[in-house]
Parts: structure tokens; sequence; C-alpha cells
């Protein structure tokens, strides 16, 4: 039986990709899970999807993490339909891939609005309800990206250092109160959609940016990434899944303030 058997869990983003696989992985370990996403229809698609494949209560529902009121009618509803939440996970995220001296400013503030001020805000309602009922876990996905610079990625990379220091600080405010505050960091998802959209995907967006400056090819942009890692693979959803399920849990019980590496040895730091 899993050490988070019975707990109630949040995540934003959960419409497709990495966070699709958490609240998928959540539910298996025995949580019922409310799923958010901007896309409401996804969102409900996916829970829907999840609950008849494991047997747990599965919502879905529309937050837009940039909006105060969606979020905390979200996590309204999560204390409505399950009494408590004792796991949130911070994971809608965006990325426009562009050189700091011709990045478009308003595409740079959508990525910061999204990626840091969203990260806020489910923080901060995350933590009002764990700090009343003195107990939970929260777990922001931060990125490789907030360990290290990325060159034509300064958006991102200044939004994910932005939301270490945003879990560290509520890290120290909630310990008093039990609750635990961690962020992992992972490596590049090189084989999911975020990656591999033909059209809008990283290896098309970094090829277009000139971020791998001898790449001829997407898949050369592809073989630069993969040589970066010792262990030479990308990051998989699995690797993510493991750790929040450790984050989420009470083997974890004495890490608060943590930005947990899950990088195949790229990131070190």
């Amino acid at each position: 039986m899993s050490t988070i058997t019975g707990s109630k869990a949040v995540i934003t983003g959960g419409a497709q990709g990495l966070g699709e696989a958490l609240a998928e992985r959540l539910a298996r370990e025995g949580c019922d899970v409310l799923l958010g996403d901007i896309n409401q229809e996804g969102a409900e698609a996916v829970a829907a999807r999840i609950a008849a494949d494991t047997g747990q209560n599965v919502l879905g529902a529309k937050v837009d993490v940039t909006s105060e009121a969606d979020v905390e009618a979200f996590f309204k509803k999560a204390k409505d339909s399950f009494g408590r939440v004792d796991i949130a996970v911070s994971n809608a995220a965006i990325l426009i891939a562009e050189s700091i001296t011709s990045a478009d400013a308003e595409k740079w503030r959508a990525v910061m609005n999204v990626n840091l001020f969203g990260n806020f805000l489910v923080t901060k309602h995350a933590c009002r309800i764990m700090k009343e009922q003195g107990s939970g876990s929260l777990v922001q996905i931060s990125s490789k990206s907030g360990k290290k610079g990325s060159a034509a990625n300064s958006a991102y990379a200044s939004a994910k250092f932005g939301g270490i220091g945003l879990i560290q600080s509520a890290a120290l405010e909630m310990a008093p109160f039990g609750v635990r505050c961690n962020a992992v960091c992972p490596g590049n998802f090189l084989d999911g959609p975020l990656w591999m959209d033909p059209e809008r995907g990283l290896f098309r967006q970094y090829f277009d940016a000139g971020k791998v400056p001898d790449a001829e090819s997407l898949e050369d942009v592809r073989a630069h990434y993969v040589n970066q890692v010792p262990l030479r693979r990308g990051c998989e959803y699995e690797d993510v899944a493991n750790m929040v399920v450790f984050l989420a849990s009470d083997l974890s019980s004495y890490m608060t303030g943590q930005a947990i590496n899950v990088t195949g040895g790229q990131e070190m730091r």
C-alpha cells in the first residue's frame, strides 16, 4: 500500500503531458484528485479517463493560474469535494523560446505571469488550506533551468529561478504549521509533446532561435540535448512522478524547502 493512499490531491496544468501523467500516478497511488487546467474540456476528459482506469474520485475543472479568482475557486472546489487538501502539485507552465535581444516583451511577461505569478497564487491558496488543517505537502514542478541560466530562454529560466525562491520562502513560513514545500527540477522531456510538436515544440523553437548554433536539423538539436546527460537519455514522466510521490509522502517528512534535481546527472547543483 502506498504511503499516500487515501490522500486528497490537486494538480494544475493537468490536461496533457507531465500534468496528466502526474494526476494519473497520484490516482494509481490511491489519491482522489482534482485536476485543473485552462482547457476545461481537456481537464474533464482526462479526469474521466483516469477515474475509469483507477476507480478513484478524479474531477476536472477549469483554472487559469494567472487569475486569483480562478485559483481561489479551484481550491474551494477541492475543499468542498474532498474535505481537505493533503497534496498540491503546482505544475502549470508555458515556454516561449526567444533570444534576449529580440524577445517580445509581452510574450516575456506572459511566461513570467504563468510560471511565477501563477505559482505564487497556487502556493498562496494551497498553503491557506494546509495551514488551517495543520498538514500538507506542496510540490512545485520547477526545472533544471531554475538552477542554471538558459540561452534563448530567459523568461522561462527567470521564472523558474524565482519559483525556487518562492518555494523556499513558503517552506520557512509554513514549517511551524506542519506544511512542507518542495520543488522538483526535471531535465528535458525529449519524447514529450512539449518537445516533439513539429510546429511549436521545443526542438523546433530552439532550432529556429539558434539555441544550438551548429544544428542543421531538428535531429541535431535532439542529439545535442541527449549528449548533455550523463545517463544519455531524456527525462521521463515516471522519473518525475516517483519524486513527486516521495515528496508528497511521509517518507520525506524531514524535507522542506528543497529543489530536487531529476536530470540524469545533467544538473548537480
